[in-house]
């Protein structure tokens, strides 16, 4: 909506109050954003928790002998609270770290700042995470696995992001949820493909070659959009990135 809301307004279609309507219309988003999160997670925790549980024939080995035993917990609830707060405050020092130096690796690797931020930044920073959802899979725990990504995918957009927002008005700092275009695109693209392919409930590998190859288009449009252009893609205005690569 940011993003139609500034093309509606410098095509001479609409009219604005002031100049950073689209900062505030950003701010009302993510506000009702983390609401919708919120009510996300009281349907899946509270109240139809009962849709996200394992059905009982997902309980039984392959071999059909035994059912699987109840993983017993390794850390009490005081002590994963604690290692979740050192683990947090570890990971804000080195994301400090890898932000600001996000534009020298540019320079030196000569790709752009969204390559970088888009693509090899989340590898690397959920290779963890990936690993687990893998070893999900080929263990045929494909609602753990669907979970571990689509539960991170929809933590990040509907509540890290719009926190992001929050957090820089109560610091000043105007940020808003404004992509520009081709990102904008890719987001609305990536969404589209992982919807149709997940709605019939079945699983084969050819969508996962699909979603593969999906990533990768993505992946190599962000990687030539320097290559293209000559400078930073982040330096350059959103339509004349999205008429250059075409």
């Amino acid at each position: 909506m940011p993003l139609m809301l500034r093309y509606a307004v410098s095509a001479g279609e609409h009219a604005v109050n002031s100049d950073d309507s689209g900062l505030v219309l950003s701010r009302a988003c993510s506000v009702l954003m983390i609401l919708a999160y919120g009510a996300y997670l009281y349907f899946q925790l509270k109240t139809h928790r009962q849709l996200f549980e394992p059905q009982e024939n997902d309980q039984v080995e392959d071999d059909g002998d035994d059912l699987v035993s109840e993983d017993e917990a390794v850390l009490g609830f005081t002590s994963a609270m604690v290692w979740l707060a050192v683990m947090t405050v570890i990971t804000a020092l080195l994301s400090e770290y890898v932000v600001s130096t996000i534009e020298a690796a540019s320079e030196s690797w000569e790709l752009s700042v969204s390559f970088i931020s888009i693509i090899l930044i989340p590898i690397v920073g959920n290779a963890a995470e990936h690993a687990g959802a893998i070893i999900f899979a080929f263990k045929n725990k494909l609602d753990i696995t669907l979970g571990v990504s689509l539960g991170s995918a929809t933590q990040i957009s509907m509540f890290v992001v719009p926190l992001s927002v929050l957090v820089a008005w109560v610091m000043g700092v105007p940020m808003d949820l404004d992509f520009n275009l081709l990102e904008t695109g890719s987001l609305f693209l990536a969404i589209l493909v992982t919807s149709f392919t997940l709605q019939d409930g079945s699983s084969h590998y050819l969508k996962g070659l699909l979603l593969l190859l999906c990533y990768a288009v993505i992946g190599v449009c962000f990687f030539v959009l320097r290559r293209r252009s000559g400078r930073d893609s982040y330096s350059l205005p959103p339509i004349f990135c999205s008429n250059h690569l075409q």
